[in-house]
């Protein structure tokens, strides 16, 4: 595996630091989740709405959380312990505990979460700030000079 060096990058941009911790992190893979369970999808639902849809089949809302936690989203599952001895012929709906977190942008926030039909829609919003909104800036027309009455000096003194 390649080894990427970002330290010039910090030498050389101010207020990029987001971004080359999130290189770091996607780089190094220290996540101890596999990379496909559960499976997700990520929609553009408008400009500026997404939503994330985690297959979540097999269950509950009481087994599902989903939590904001320093510019992060974190979903988790834990199955609560089946009480009832089950013998399964096959087994291929995964319910084994997961945690998925996913990076978000700055101004992107959650708006809300659903679960049906055995699926976790997690929508979310972009709200850019009155502030950094483009706008557009009048140029002003200079002004006229205003011409004083001068004064000479010979016939003050």
């Amino acid at each position: 595996m390649r080894h990427f060096d970002f330290a010039p990058l910090y030498r050389a941009s101010v207020g990029f630091d987001q971004l080359a911790e999130m290189m770091d992190r996607v780089l190094t893979n220290t996540d101890a989740q596999p990379a496909g369970y559960p499976p997700y999808n990520i929609e553009k639902t408008d400009e500026n709405a997404y939503r994330i849809s985690i297959a979540v089949a097999g269950f509950s809302d009481a087994d599902l959380s989903v939590e904001v936690k320093d510019g992060g989203l974190i979903v988790s599952a834990r199955k609560a312990d089946d009480t009832e001895a089950r013998t399964y012929l096959h087994r291929g709906i995964a319910t084994r505990a997961f945690e998925r977190r996913f990076h978000l942008a700055d101004h992107v926030r959650v708006v809300g979460a659903s679960h049906e039909n055995g699926m976790l829609h997690i929508d979310l919003a972009r709200e850019i700030p009155e502030a950094l909104k483009p706008r557009r800036i009048e140029i002003a027309k200079p002004q006229t000079a205003i011409t004083k009455d001068v004064v000479d000096a010979e016939k003050v003194n």
